[in-house]
């Protein structure tokens, strides 16, 4: 996947500022695919440059001005195309330098290796639960979505990420247990 496809679904929901794109995007995307708002910004001005969609400025007294981005029937084609391609097959290899780590992790001390896996454990924790606001999330960008059935989508991919998440706490739980019974 690339950002511009993402911001290409995000837009086909409807017409955003990039204020709006960006905090929609790190609210629903962000857990399996990050970006930083300057990179946003970069490319939602290369994607405006490819036809993919339009700017208007929106003039506002008191506020900045503010540049609405809608997409374009080429910025649909694109993400349509994008969408009927085959998953390449580098989606399931897995670079880790966690597990890099944990491989040579026997010239470490046990406690070590164990504080490692805490550490792993709590950061699984904190994914996980930033993902359990999902439901809410949802119903608040609600409005954007043109037709109610798609917000579905985004409930498959944040029930993914918890599944995905709970299976990375129960192998930390294994791990430090076979750890333990290996002294």
């Amino acid at each position: 996947m690339s950002l511009k496809h993402g911001l290409l679904g995000l837009l086909n929901y409807g017409s955003m500022t990039g204020y709006e794109l960006d905090k929609a995007f790190k609210d629903s995307l962000n857990f399996f695919w990050q970006a930083q708002t300057s990179q946003i910004y970069r490319e939602l001005n290369a994607m405006e440059k490819l036809g993919w969609l339009t700017s208007e400025v929106i003039f506002q007294t008191n506020k900045p001005n503010k540049k609405q981005y809608s997409i374009t029937p080429v910025g649909r084609s694109e993400l349509k195309n994008w969408l009927n391609k085959d998953i390449p097959d580098n989606e399931f290899q897995i670079r880790s330098v966690f597990l890099m780590k944990l491989f040579f992790s026997g010239e470490r001390s046990f406690d070590e290796s164990v504080i490692m896996l805490k550490n792993y454990k709590n950061n699984c924790m904190d994914a996980m639960a930033s993902l359990y606001g999902t439901n809410s999330l949802i119903e608040l960008y609600q409005p954007y979505v043109d037709k109610t059935h798609k917000a579905v989508y985004w409930k498959l991919t944040a029930d993914f990420g918890k599944s995905y998440f709970k299976m990375c706490l129960d192998w930390a739980d294994r791990t430090i247990k076979t750890l333990e019974e290996s002294l």
